[in-house]
């Protein structure tokens, strides 16, 4: 990895067990894809490019901590390879203090979460994650600065947030690496 890349997973904020996190999803060709019951099924047109998923993570432990929950979206349906970060996030992970997260193999993962659908394609891959570790509820007021950030567009209002009203949680991002790179600070900055 260059200099001018940003790294696979950064670990940001104090040492709380839960917090947000920001996945960089690149999408190799053009998706038409239903989000599970989304908008009743309908298909939303994804085009070829990156897009940023704004999740959330508050347990101490369990299936609802960081380390489960993103080595979980590192991981696809059935018999298809998982996502190539999965392991250094998983190793990432362990620097968390709240478990390495299951490393084993999830098979029959059932795809709960609107993103799940996106993850689990194989054309779609996890090329970065932020985690910023943080008892403060952020992913609300993370999701509403990136919404309005000149460089990203809305895909579909309400996706990935049908649990938040009013927002969306999966953007996509028409930039190049110093905007992603720039990324973290910017955020730390505006929390």
């Amino acid at each position: 990895m260059g200099t001018d890349e940003m790294p696979p997973v950064l670990v940001l904020g104090d040492d709380a067990p839960g917090g947000v996190y920001l996945l960089r999803v690149g999408v190799a060709e053009a998706l038409n894809l239903s989000f599970g019951r989304f908008k009743g099924g309908k298909p939303i047109p994804l085009p070829a490019g990156e897009y940023l998923y704004i999740g959330s993570a508050r347990a101490a432990g369990g299936a609802a901590s960081l380390p489960s929950r993103l080595v979980r979206h590192a991981t696809r349906s059935g018999d298809k390879p998982p996502h190539r970060i999965r392991e250094r996030l998983a190793e990432a992970c362990a620097s968390l203090g709240t478990g390495r997260g299951r490393l084993s193999p999830m098979t029959g993962k059932k795809l709960f979460w609107n993103v799940d659908h996106l993850l689990d394609q194989e054309r779609a891959e996890i090329l970065n994650v932020v985690i910023i570790r943080t008892p403060a509820r952020l992913e609300t007021k993370l999701a509403r600065l990136l919404e309005d950030n000149p460089c990203t567009r809305i895909v579909e209002r309400g996706l990935g947030a049908n649990d938040i009203p009013g927002t969306t949680h999966l953007l996509r991002v028409i930039a190049g690496e110093d905007w992603w790179r720039s990324l973290p600070s910017k955020l730390l900055h505006a929390l």
